[in-house]
């Protein structure tokens, strides 16, 4: 997909299909209707990390293609808010962690400005951010008052069940079986948070085809050591 002049990627996991909707079906529907062209204005998704924002508008952007632009604020932010120009030709334009730039008087003016021309134009604009409108530290009042019109979503932390669920679905994204017991183990024997969880999935996919080892509990033991 291109993407801006910049040398972004999006990651080849972050798709609907590997996404667990439990809780959320109805943001992954209109994410995946803004993706395939629905005439929206788009809506805010908050939470905290490792809940799957980034995940989200990613999957909406790999299903959009050209249409759609991704853009991580955390990363961007030190370029200037010039990176901003121009975006507001595509349909769906996603802005992730935007909590990062809030406050920055030039950021919040070209953000407004992006905002007017997304909505006006009745294209979509999706924003991902660690708190609810109300508690992010916008202060130009204008940007506020657009931001504050999309409807707002809340994404909760899963619990054990919803964290094995998750891990299985991404295991079978990535052509792997994650047996209940083995999932288990992992739950029972590291960090908690998705983000840990599925670099570990990683780490053993990766570790598997070299072996040519199933996901079992002894092999997991052995190369977590």
């Amino acid at each position: 997909m291109t993407q801006m002049a910049l040398p972004l990627r999006l990651a080849d996991h972050a798709v609907f299909d590997s996404y667990l909707s439990t809780g959320n079906e109805t943001l992954v529907a209109m994410l995946a209707d803004l993706a395939t062209g629905a005439s929206a204005q788009g809506c805010w998704i908050w939470g905290p990390a490792a809940t799957g924002k980034t995940h989200l508008l990613q999957a909406a952007c790999e299903r959009a293609g050209d249409r759609s632009v991704y853009v991580p604020l955390r990363m961007l932010a030190p370029g200037g808010p010039e990176i901003l120009e121009g975006l507001a030709s595509r349909d769906l334009i996603c802005l992730d962690d935007i909590e990062q730039v809030a406050g920055d008087t030039a950021w919040e003016t070209a953000l407004f400005g992006l905002c007017n021309d997304v909505l006006d134009a009745g294209r979509s604009l999706v924003v991902a951010a660690a708190m609810s409108p109300r508690e992010c530290p916008v202060e130009l009042p204008d940007l506020q008052s657009r931001l504050a019109r999309l409807p707002a979503f809340q994404l909760r932390e899963l619990d054990d069940a919803q964290r094995i669920a998750a891990l299985q679905l991404r295991a079978r994204h990535r052509g792997l079986e994650l047996p209940d017991d083995t999932a288990n183990y992992l739950l029972s024997r590291n960090r908690r948070d998705m983000a840990s969880l599925y670099g570990l999935l990683d780490k053993l996919d990766l570790e598997a085809l070299r072996a040519k080892r199933r996901l079992t509990i002894p092999f997991v033991r052995e190369v977590l050591g």
